[in-house]
Parts: structure tokens; sequence; C-alpha cells
């Protein structure tokens, strides 16, 4: 079951995923497309979002060096053009949130989320390539976002400035989100950034960061009954009962590769366990003949049971994750009742994957294909990560 599964991952990746960004997504007049809708047709005149880029980064930079072909780093070299010449703020630093379509920036505030996932790009990129711009690129971002975002009063890290690092009212991630200061969704990724920026460069500011932000999802983050909280006050204080399924499946094996590559045994012991705990709460959100559904609040009632597609995609790999923690052969299980419903239910079949299917079942035509938000990361990155496991 396992080498077949392995088999199907692979072909999902390279008949599917990746060809539909190589094939449609690239602009001939530079990079990428900004969006392709729901019913699969090219939207003219979208803009073009950083974190879409930093992804698309790192989806190919990831598959040329795991597959070893020349296309896909082709792709990523495109990618990686279009953060160093255009994304990236050549006055103040860090990237623009997005450009107009012809390349010049639109909106230049500086979101410490998107910076994360450029870090996150670039390394990957370094990993694959060795281009030591790339890797001084994404040292320059992790110091802005030291200098900028960190709260050496509070600890932890904010969530937005203006383009010249001034203070903004709306920090706002998009506008489903509240606008407080501090969010487990921006930890998170600048976890993700700062773990594979720290694989290519051992330094020591590096290292005590990255073991603060474990600590700080340990001791913040995690709540008692073992989800995430996701929205914070300057000082820690929560700002929201919602729970995010998605977010804890996604964060326990994160955090656990955060601390592998750390390598330091007494704090892997502690992510151990938190991540156990973060992945079991998950469940509540699963059902084997329908996936994981997004989010839920026990204090409102408020439940959100559309199946999106980069929840189905962080289940497989957390579920998988737990496996080779426990050796519970139940997390495998419910790892292949999870891709069988991503077979049969989110994949599109003329490329890429639905946005989610909805509560009802009926699949989700109304949000993107490919855009600001909808990325070959989430889905690309699960078939990269069971090829390596199974």
């Amino acid at each position: 079951m396992q080498q077949f599964q392995r088999n199907s991952f692979q072909n999902e990746l390279e008949s599917d995923i990746l060809p539909f960004w190589m094939e449609k997504m690239k602009d001939p007049s530079g990079g990428f497309h900004g969006r392709i809708d729901g019913h699969g047709n090219l939207v003219e005149g979208a803009e073009k979002g950083t974190i879409l880029n930093a992804r698309i980064l790192w989806t190919f930079a990831a598959a040329g060096r795991v597959l070893g072909k020349e296309e896909y780093l082709d792709t990523a070299v495109r990618a990686y053009s279009q953060i160093r010449d255009l994304f990236t703020d050549k006055e103040y630093g860090g990237t623009f949130w997005s450009l107009n379509p012809d390349g010049s920036p639109k909106d230049t505030r500086k979101q410490f989320y998107a910076i994360a996932f450029a870090i996150y790009g670039l390394s990957e990129y370094y990993r694959a390539t060795g281009t030591e711009e790339a890797l001084e690129l994404a040292k320059s971002f992790y110091e802005c976002l030291e200098r900028h975002s960190y709260d050496d009063v509070h600890d932890g890290y904010g969530e937005a400035c203006g383009r010249d690092w001034s203070p903004i009212e709306d920090v706002r991630l998009s506008e489903k989100d509240q606008n407080d200061s501090k969010t487990m969704n921006t930890h998170l990724h600048i976890l993700e950034g700062y773990t594979n920026l720290y694989r290519i460069w051992k330094d020591g500011g590096l290292h005590d960061r990255l073991a603060n932000l474990i600590r700080i999802f340990i001791n913040r983050i995690v709540r008692e009954d073992g989800h995430l909280g996701l929205f914070f006050g300057d000082d820690w204080t929560p700002r929201s009962t919602m729970v995010s399924y998605g977010h804890d499946i996604e964060a326990s094996w994160l955090l656990r590769e955060a601390a592998d590559v750390l390598g330091d045994s007494i704090l892997k012991g502690k992510v151990d366990s938190a991540s156990r705990k973060i992945a079991e709460a998950s469940l509540e959100g699963w059902s084997p003949e329908g996936g994981m559904i997004y989010e839920y609040d026990p204090v409102s009632g408020h439940k959100d049971a559309d199946r999106h597609w980069w929840v189905q995609a962080e289940t497989v790999v957390g579920c998988v994750d737990q496996y080779g923690l426990s050796g519970d052969a139940r997390w495998l299980e419910r790892a292949a009742a999870q891709w069988n419903f991503i077979r049969h239910n989110i994949i599109c079949p003329d490329g890429e994957w639905y946005w989610s299917v909805r509560a009802d079942g009926t699949v989700n035509l109304t949000d993107d294909r490919a855009g600001f938000w909808k990325c070959p990361y989430h889905n690309g990155r699960m078939c990269l990560e069971m090829l390596a496991r199974l």
C-alpha cells in the first residue's frame, strides 16, 4: 500500500500540479499571472502577490532539488527573478505586498507573513542551486523581521508596517482576519521560514530566534485543549476562541521539523509532546468519509464545514508525521483515507485542485484555482513530503 501511495503522490505532483503552473500560469510578459478563477479562466489585470510568487519559488525549487529536473529549476529561476527584481523594495528593504500586472508596485505595505514566505522560498532556492545572492537576500529579509517585527518588550512578532516601516492601523493579513497585533498564522510561517534558513545558514542569532519561536508556540499559542490560539494582543492576551483545524495539524509537524533542524534534544522532547497534543485535538474536525473541515468556534457555535484544499493536504502530512512519531498504524490509516478523499473530491480533472468541497458536498467553483492565496505550495509540499516519508 505504501509503495502504491508513494507512486500516486509523485504522479499527482508531476502530472497534475506542476504542469498546471508551468503551462497555465506563466505570464509571457514576465513572471506569473495573478489569477485563474474557479472555472479555470485566466483573469486579466489581476494583481500579483508576494505570497503566491514566494510559494511558487519554494515549490519549484524543492521539486527541482528532489527530482533533479531542469524544467522545474527553470520555473524556480523565473520566480526568483521576480522576487529579486520586482517584489523586493530596493529603497527600504523587505518585500512589497503586491504588484500591478506590469510589475510596478501596487500595495507597498510590509506584511511580515509575506516576508517570511520570501525567506522560505529563497532558502529553498539556495538549497537547490547554491545561488549566494539568494542566500544574502534571505538574510536581509530575516534582519528586516528582527528589526521591525520583533517585540522586545512582550516577545513575539508583529503583523505589518507601512512601506518605510512606520506603524499602520490596519495590520490584518486578509479581510477575514481580526485586526490584532499578534497572530498564530504569522508566527507559524516565520517559524517555517526561519527553519529553512537555518538549514543553510547556521547563524547563532538565528538559532536563538528559532528556538524562541518554538517556545512561543509551546508556552503561549498552544492552548490547554491542544488547539492553537489564533489572535492575541500585544501582551499575548487571547483575543479569539476560534479553532482552525488545518493550522492545528500543519503546526503539529512544522514544529517537529523546526526542532529537528535546530538539533536541541531537550526542546525536541517538549515539541514531540506538544505535537501529539495538537494533532489529537485537530482530529475533532476530521472524518474518514469527508476530510478535515475548516474551522469551528465552540463559544459562538460558528462552524465552517467546507473542506479546503490546503487543509486536506496538511492533514495527510500531519497524520503521516504522527505515525512516524508514535508508530500507531491508525495515523497511517487516517492519512490514506484523507488521500483517498482528495483524489476523489479535490483534484481537478484539468489540473490543480479545487479551492474546496462545500459542506453539502458540492465543488466550490467560486473561489480561485490559482491566485493571491491559491498556490502550489500546500499540495506540492504534501507530495514531496510523501516521497520522502513513505
